[in-house]
């Protein structure tokens, strides 16, 4: 049974910092990219950020785009986002998700990701 578990999330001053973990189990970690996405309140989901499978490269959306970093490390089937400078608007309850791949792309639909964690909420306040 495939589980990911997100961890981090938090209330913070607009300007701060919070780092997003998220654990997974169940799956071949590996052959997994690995992608972020965020709902508001009252908004559609959307992609924040990505991760090859092998963590060569990754994808921001522009929003978020020198402010956000994501990482991973496939020993321990963990994927991470650091995300600096927070602004009130990045308040959203935040979703990690696995997309299986042969390749090194980074897709940036959520209909592309096969398994979904439950979220963990991130709070900015101004």
């Amino acid at each position: 049974q495939v589980q990911l578990v997100e961890s981090g999330g938090g209330l913070v001053q607009a300007g701060g910092s919070l780092s997003l973990s998220c654990a997974a189990s169940g799956l071949t970690f590996s052959n997994y990219a690995m992608g972020w996405f965020r709902q508001a309140p009252g908004k559609e989901r959307e992609f924040v950020a990505g991760i090859s499978r092998s963590g060569s490269s990754t994808r921001y959306a522009d929003s978020v785009k020198g402010r956000f970093t994501n990482a991973r490390d496939n020993a321990k089937n963990t994927v991470y986002l650091q995300m600096n400078s927070l602004k009130p608007e990045d308040t959203a309850v935040y979703y990690c998700a696995a997309d299986y791949l042969l390749g090194p792309t980074i897709r940036t639909g959520g209909s592309f990701y096969d398994y979904w964690g439950q979220g963990t909420q991130v709070t900015v306040s101004s």
